[in-house]
C-alpha cells in the first residue's frame, strides 16, 4: 500500500491536514463515524476535547480491528456541533491527533452540524483507509 501526500505551492500551506492524497493497496476500509461513546454507549467527556480524542480512539480502534493503522488513512471528515468551539481549540486538537495517528495527515474536512446523533456529542470523526 501507498499513500502519497500533494500539497501544491498554490494554495495555503496545510495544516493539520493535506490537500490531496493519492492511495494504491487492494483493500478499501470504510470507517463508520465514531463519538466519544465508551463500551456501554455513553457519551463520555464534557469538552470537545476530549470527546475529539475518545471519538479519534474509537475511529482508530476499528482501524486497527480491520488490519489497519493510523498511517493508512486517506481521508478524515469531522462533524462538530459548534465550530467556533472546534477552531478555539484547533491547538490542543491538534496535538491529540499527533499522539494519537502521528504527522502524516489525510485529506481532510471538517463540517458544522447541527447536532449528532447522541445529543451530548460534541464530535463525530469518520474515514477511509486503504491497505495493502
Amino acid at each position: 500500500m501507498s499513500l502519497h501526500r500533494h500539497n501544491p505551492a498554490e494554495l495555503s500551506p496545510p495544516t493539520g491536514f493535506s490537500h490531496a492524497v493519492t492511495a494504491t493497496g487492494s483493500r478499501l476500509v470504510l470507517l463508520a463515524g465514531q463519538t466519544s461513546l465508551d463500551r456501554d454507549g455513553k457519551v463520555v467527556g464534557e469538552a470537545l476535547p476530549e470527546q475529539f480524542e475518545t471519538a479519534l480512539t474509537n475511529l482508530l480502534t476499528a482501524l486497527r480491528h480491520a488490519g489497519g493503522s493510523p498511517a493508512d488513512l486517506a481521508r478524515v471528515t469531522v462533524y462538530a456541533t459548534d465550530i467556533a468551539d472546534y477552531r478555539r481549540h484547533a491547538a490542543e486538537l491538534g496535538r491529540i491527533w499527533r499522539r494519537l495517528a502521528g504527522r502524516d495527515y489525510p485529506a481532510m474536512a471538517v463540517i458544522g452540524v447541527v447536532r449528532l446523533w447522541d445529543e451530548q456529542a460534541l464530535v463525530e470523526v469518520d474515514g477511509l483507509a486503504v491497505l495493502e
